[in-house]
């Protein structure tokens, strides 16, 4: 891994360039693993890979606008520990793996990788996707140029929408070097509820908690892998009231009452423990041999999801009001065609699955054949003529083709 000085960075891009020298942008490297495999050199073993975890500073936190400035290889943990201090935050999960209440978890990686996957989870529901979040961005292009899009203020609409473009493309476009993204008041008031029990009744009160007059800060489904045997709902609210929380949630525990569910209130600890078990193990990105899946379905749908015996013994943590969510287990708890099983009934349901890790040999692709192929490809030949960038890792092209997906 190279991790050059910001001074000397967009030089060497140039030399790349040069050279016709395939290379993977990175940031932290904590998940480089994730996703397809990238093709190296011939004759080399492994790509080389250039990381921007010298790109480490806050460049402009303008409180008062909520928005904050900064370069692509700063740590997401000790930006949040940053604007923690002038009582803001982002709105955006931490990475699964990660340990989100440490200011010191370099398991988080960097907000530029955070930006480049593209993975949003459970706060989606209220604070929306990582790209919504985004306001301006600046990146360095294969041969080295250097281009800008959007601004420094919420309401901007200069240039391309490059944000959109490049969150979510994996390193495949170029090297995102710095980002602009809006921030929001610490909510001062938290609590949780974990609700437990049948599933057309999880649904039902679903429907209801997305319908209530304080929106949920977060409304995930549990599988019963993960939530001891039992489909599980997890839902937390936020308020400057603690009054309008307390009320919501009596509102919701009597309705789970007569529907015949296990309520369990939740304080901010409770909650915080909670939320870090659907990240699955904090402190460590996961064993390379392990399943790890995004996935996605229709929203409504989500109840079917969970009844399917494809996802058997996989833990699971989905948005229910968006759909998208996390799923992992160890090698030798699914076997391969369930996993293809799986990614045939989310597609059947609406949606997508996405493999992040498998096991060693599995041979599953990681992604399918997106419809809109021709124009991605077209798309990634005028950001990346000589196909230099994360070789064999482009979001939405089959990076095996003839595999049935």
């Amino acid at each position: 891994m190279i991790c050059s000085e910001p001074s000397e960075l967009q030089e060497l891009v140039r030399q790349l360039h040069r050279q016709a020298s395939p290379w993977l942008p990175a940031g932290q490297g904590s998940r480089l693993h994730w996703g397809p495999p990238v093709l190296p050199a011939p004759g080399e073993e492994q790509p080389l890979v250039v990381s921007t975890s010298r790109l480490d500073r806050v460049i402009e936190h303008c409180v008062g606008d909520f928005t904050v400035t900064v370069q692509a290889g700063m740590p997401l943990a000790q930006l949040q520990a940053e604007l923690s201090r002038q009582n803001q935050w982002l709105a955006i999960d931490t990475p699964w793996g990660s340990d989100a209440t440490s200011a010191t978890d370099g398991n988080q990686g960097s907000i530029g990788g955070l930006v480049a996957r593209g993975l949003a989870g459970g706060l989606r529901q209220r604070y929306l996707g990582v790209r919504d979040q985004l306001i301006g961005i600046g990146v360095l292009r294969a041969d080295g140029t250097a281009a800008r899009a959007g601004g420094k203020v919420v309401k901007n609409v200069a240039g391309y929408d490059l944000m959109r473009l490049f969150t979510g493309s994996w390193g495949s476009l170029g090297l995102i070097t710095e980002l602009t993204l809006r921030t929001f008041p610490r909510p001062p008031q938290r609590r949780g509820l974990l609700l437990q029990g049948d599933l057309s009744a999880l649904e039902s009160l679903r429907r209801q908690a997305l319908a209530a007059g304080l929106l949920p800060q977060r409304l995930d489904w549990w599988s019963p892998a993960l939530a001891d045997g039992q489909p599980a709902l997890l839902l937390s609210l936020v308020s400057v009231s603690a009054e309008a929380i307390v009320d919501q949630l009596t509102q919701h525990c009597q309705a789970a009452e007569r529907a015949g569910l296990r309520a369990e209130r939740l304080d901010p600890e409770q909650l915080q423990a909670l939320e870090s078990a659907g990240r699955g193990n904090a402190g460590s990105p996961g064993p390379e041999g392990q399943w790890l899946l995004q996935l996605g379905v229709l929203p409504a749908r989500g109840a079917e999801l969970l009844a399917d015996p494809a996802l058997r013994g996989l833990r699971l943590s989905l948005a229910a009001g968006a759909g998208q969510g996390i799923a992992w287990a160890a090698a030798q708890e699914v076997p391969n065609h369930r996993v293809e099983q799986l990614r045939r009934r989310c597609e059947a349901l609406g949606g997508f699955l996405t493999v992040l890790q498998q096991p060693d040999n599995s041979g599953l692709p990681a992604w399918g054949d997106s419809p809109s192929r021709p124009l991605i490809e077209a798309i990634k030949r005028e950001f990346d003529p000589l196909q230099q960038l994360a070789r064999g890792r482009l979001p939405g092209v089959n990076p095996q083709p003839g595999t049935r997906v």
